[in-house]
């Protein structure tokens, strides 16, 4: 009896043993297949060549560049990410951006109050948002395909309104909340970078805690669950593609404000940064998943890598390269988490 008793013991040892390793794997695994960690490790690699290659990198005038061109493409990409969750996308925000920039500078020229300026391209903004929303969640057509249609279209009115002609000379007051550094010790924080904190912040307990970040998250699961819910499923997404316009439009005009003139030609090809930012920090092309600090860190891999490549030398051609490969690289990584998870 002591001997049976030992060996079921012994056994129990062997099962106990076998269950700590698989608890240790499955740690292992959800720890790194987990998005955010594996663009963490990627950062930190980036850094560190970048501080072996490059010894402009590291200076506080550029690390301050870096963080104020990632304001208005961070402010965009969470509207982009709202999308995204909902299995849709919005090709349209380059388009939004040099928009509502310009439709801003405009009111200012003639005489239009910065403050009204400023809720005229947001409203610009919304209400390309709004028809992409109304067209994809009521007509049905492909997002892709409309957002693709109203990007030109944006493009085009903007050429069009402008006669391709910037627009200059616009106010002290407006051009601050591009350019102005707040004093915060020793160093000197751009303006724009603590404007895309507090969007992210608003976005964050919008998505977190609100019903209608929750209905964002349930809709790219099972929009089928909400409509058993009773919830207006059309209106929820003309919504968050509105949202997508407005924080677009805002990204705008923080760019417009950096640069201090309005172009026509200004944004081209952001949409592709948008999305990538997006999609590096986790935002599934697939809907349900994305986050706010997640698309912070993915538009911070993407400027550094843009950054670092101009400071190295390479031309822009082969930026816009290896930001198409790395697209291609987060999807193939998303998939694979996806199917490794199941």
């Amino acid at each position: 009896m002591t001997e049976r008793q030992g060996a079921l013991t012994q056994e129990e040892r062997i099962r106990r043993g076998e269950a700590g390793i698989d608890s240790l794997r499955s740690f292992v695994r959800r720890t790194f297949l987990r998005h955010q960690v594996v663009v963490v490790i990627l950062l930190l690699l980036l850094g560190a060549y970048l501080y072996l290659r490059v010894d402009a990198f590291f200076t506080p005038r550029n690390l301050m560049s870096i963080a104020r061109t990632l304001s208005w493409i961070a402010i965009a990409a969470f509207g982009e990410s709202m999308v995204l969750i909902i299995g849709g996308i919005d090709l349209s925000v380059g388009a939004v951006m040099a928009l509502s920039g310009l439709i801003s500078a405009l009111a200012m020229q003639v005489g239009i109050s910065v403050p009204i300026a400023v809720l005229l391209g947001l409203s610009a903004g919304a209400l390309v948002g709004w028809i992409n929303g109304t067209i994809v969640a009521r007509v049905k057509l492909p997002p892709f395909i409309v957002t693709l249609g109203t990007m030109s279209i944006a493009r085009g009115i903007t050429l069009g309104i402008s006669g391709g002609w910037s627009v200059t000379d616009l106010p002290l007051a407006f051009r601050l909340l591009g350019q102005h550094n707040l004093s915060m010790g020793a160093f000197g924080v751009p303006l724009p970078a603590l404007i895309m904190l507090s969007v992210a912040l608003l976005i964050t307990l919008l998505m977190r805690h609100t019903v209608l970040g929750k209905h964002i998250y349930t809709l790219g699961n099972s929009e089928r669950a909400l409509l058993v819910c009773g919830v207006n499923v059309t209106r929820l997404k003309v919504t968050v593609y509105t949202l997508c316009g407005m924080l677009a439009s805002a990204g705008g005009l923080l760019m417009t404000a950096r640069l201090g003139v309005a172009a026509p030609t200004a944004a081209v090809g952001y949409e592709l940064d948008i999305v990538t930012a997006a999609v590096i920090g986790g935002t599934s092309l697939f809907g349900g998943e994305g986050s706010v600090p997640g698309v912070l860190l993915g538009a911070l891999v993407l400027n550094v890598i843009r950054n670092g490549l101009m400071l190295s030398g390479f031309s822009a051609y082969w930026q816009t390269a290896v930001i198409g490969a790395m697209i291609l690289l987060v999807i193939l990584l998303d998939y694979w988490r996806r199917k490794a998870t199941l």
